[in-house]
This record gives structure tokens, C-alpha cells and sequence, in this order.
């Protein structure tokens, strides 16, 4: 097959889909890989590196053109629409429920588009969400402790405090994949941590295995109120597999919060966890509302460039050489990367944004049945 990897042109996108490794793999078992020129510049991976590896170095018209299966990191933006034709592979972040308009054009498109977040296991688990959400739940506590700070609208607090002075107080909405490291990191720093969660069971492994300055709360509407008045800083980890994440904090709750205190809002990515997120970028990162600053990049991972894009990679090459080897039978044959079929050739195949969309569920199976890449 052959594979294609665009520059990504999200604005303050530094990521790219694959590395040299990942191309060395590829052409290993008999694919080509087809690289637009300066792909890896903002992970400082060079032109001579991919062709090292044995990429060709082609311009971004190109690589669309020819490339049956595109692996990228973000959603296709607007300029990108038009290069996609009817039964190419798009593979990467979709995150079709918080864009409804990127949403219409994948249909239009009649491509098949394999989103990262909902291939699922069979235990539930989100194995090409995992990594990302690992570097943007370690990455929220340190852009929030950075927003603390007085001089970037904070309240001046310092999360580990100093002998004499009271540490900062954390709180952690999710205690999932985001949510666990996100409170690996405060508790490192020694701050007051408040995690919630709505499964006991989770609240209990958070219990077993964080130190005694993380304390678990069963979350619902008195707990979350109770925490606002507390912390100096909040954190969103809430991720519902293929729709639009839960608004758990209005504007109306953000008055019980102290001024200056910061919101983070990992969830942005699926429309938020909060009433006031809207998404920002790394350069404008954050807004303030009511005296509390917000931060809601919605490519969180992309400020750590380096360090995400061996992280990804790490997770999706075996998913991409799946794909090259075997094309559609892969979707048939496997049920976790089946899962991630969104849309196919104009059908929605996801059904909670099918649903949310109010487009016609189209079971994957159904779709792949006798159907062939063009």
C-alpha cells in the first residue's frame, strides 16, 4: 500500500503521524511511504531523515494524490477537504463530536475515516488515545502551575508551597487515563489533590495505589461544588468514547472559585467539561471569565512535540501496518480497529455521532461488506 504523511496544518501543530522508525517498519514489509517535505520539522526530524529511512520526499499535493491510506495526528482542517478522495484511508484524531462541520465533510468526502480515539478493546481500554491522554494529563499540571503564577493572571500559588506556607489544592475531575497522571503529577509536587470520580471501584484503585495528599471523592453536583470553593487549580479529565463530553461546571459554579484560581480543560478536544471552554491555542492558550483563567488548547500534546510524536507512534504503527498489509479485511477482521470506523464512503458508522448528528446509523459491518479501497 501506499502510505501517506502530510505536514499537519493545525495552527501550533509541531506533531507528525509517524517517525523514521515507523517508516523503516513500513518499507520493511514491502509498503511505500510518501512524506511531504518538512513533516517532521517541528518534532526536529529532517527530510534526510525520513528519506534515510526510505521515504520519498514529496509536496503536500502529492501525497495526497497518490497515498491510498493518510496517517496523520489532527483532523483534516478545511484546506485539507478537497485533497481527499472517495475511498482513501484517513487515519487520525477525529473527534467528529465537538466539530459538525468536519463532520459534513468526511461524509462528502465518501473516504473512510479511522479515528485514533474509539478503536477500543475489548476490555474498554482506548489504546491509541492512551499515550496522548498520558501527555496531556502529565502536561495539564504543568501549563496550570505556569497559569498560576502571578504575572500570567494566576493567583500567585506555587503547587508544592514552601515550609510555612500551605501547598496549592488540586482537583482533578476523571480519574481516568488523563486523570490519573494529571494527579501523578500534583501529588509529585506536593500539593492538596481532590480526585473525583463516579466509579467507586476506580475511586478505590486511585486510593490503593496515590500517596495520602491525594484524596478520592465520588463525584456528583455537591462534591464538584464543595471542590470548586477549595482548589486553586482544576483540572478536566472526562472522556466519553465518541461523544460530546458532559458539562459538569456551569458559569453559574465558577463564582464559588477564588479569583485568579485556573481551569484546565483536557476534554476540549470533545466540547469540554466546563460551560465557559471554548478552544485556544499555544499561542493564545487561555481567556479569563469571572476572574478564573482558562486554558483549553485543544492540542495539548503538540507543545511537547518530541516527546508525542514517539508516543504516538509507539501506539498506532502496528494499527497503520495492519491497515497497509490488509486494507478493508483489516476493519473486518479486527473488532477493536474496526470500532474506529467513523464514517465509510458517506455513511456514519460511529452511532453515538450519528445520532448526535442526526445522520442515519450505518453499522460498520454492513459498509465492509464486499466493499473495496478505490
Amino acid at each position: 500500500m501506499i502510505v501517506g504523511v502530510p505536514r499537519e496544518v493545525k495552527e501550533d501543530e509541531y506533531r507528525v503521524a509517524l517517525t523514521p522508525a515507523g517508516v523503516i517498519t513500513l518499507c520493511s514489509r514491502g509498503h511505500k511511504v510518501l512524506v511531504e517535505a518538512g513533516a517532521g520539522e517541528g518534532t526536529h526530524l529532517t527530510d534526510a531523515d525520513y528519506r534515510e529511512a526510505g521515504a520519498e520526499i514529496l509536496s503536500v499535493d502529492e501525497v495526497w494524490a497518490k497515498a491510498e491510506m493518510i496517517v496523520k495526528v489532527k483532523e483534516p482542517r478545511p484546506v485539507e477537504y478537497p485533497k481527499i478522495r472517495p475511498g482513501q484511508l484517513v487515519f487520525t484524531y477525529f473527534h467528529f463530536a465537538a466539530d459538525e462541520e468536519l463532520m459534513k465533510a468526511m461524509v462528502a468526502s465518501k473516504a473512510y475515516c479511522i479515528a485514533y480515539e474509539t478503536v477500543e478493546m475489548s476490555n474498554g481500554s482506548l489504546p491509541l488515545l492512551t499515550p496522548m491522554s498520558e501527555v496531556a494529563g502529565r502536561l495539564s499540571v504543568q501549563e496550570g502551575a505556569k497559569y498560576l503564577e502571578r504575572p500570567m493572571g494566576g493567583r500567585g500559588v506555587l503547587l508544592s508551597g514552601v515550609p510555612g506556607v500551605k501547598p496549592a489544592t488540586v482537583g482533578v475531575i476523571g480519574g481516568g487515563v488523563v486523570g490519573i497522571n494529571a494527579v501523578k503529577v500534583a501529588a509529585g509536587f506536593g500539593a492538596t489533590v481532590y480526585v473525583l470520580d463516579i466509579s467507586l471501584d476506580r475511586l478505590r484503585y486511585l486510593d490503593d495505589i496515590c500517596p495520602r495528599n491525594v484524596i478520592t471523592l465520588h463525584s456528583n453536583p455537591g462534591t464538584v461544588r464543595q471542590v470548586l470553593q477549595e482548589v486553586d487549580l482544576l483540572i478536566g479529565a472526562v472522556y466519553v468514547t465518541g461523544t460530546r463530553t458532559p458539562v459538569l461546571v456551569t458559569r453559574e459554579m465558577l463564582s464559588l472559585m477564588k479569583p485568579g484560581s485556573v481551569i484546565v480543560d483536557v476534554c476540549v478536544d470533545q466540547g469540554g467539561c466546563f460551560e465557559t471552554t471554548k478552544p485556544t491555542t499555544h499561542k493564545n492558550p487561555t481567556y479569563v471569565v469571572d476572574n478564573v483563567v482558562h486554558y483549553a488548547v485543544a492540542n495539548m500534546p503538540g507543545a511537547v512535540a518530541h516527546t508525542s510524536t514517539y508516543a504516538l507512534t509507539n501506539a498506532t504503527l502496528p494499527y497503520v501496518a495492519k491497515l497497509a498489509d490488509k486494507g478493508l479485511d483489516a476493519l473486518r477482521e479486527d473488532e477493536a480497529l474496526r470500532k474506529g470506523l467513523n464514517v465509510a464512503v458517506g455513511d456514519v458508522t460511529l452511532e453515538a455521532i450519528a445520532s448526535q448528528f442526526g445522520y442515519p446509523h450505518v453499522p460498520a459491518e454492513r459498509v465492509l461488506a464486499g466493499a473495496a479501497l478505490a
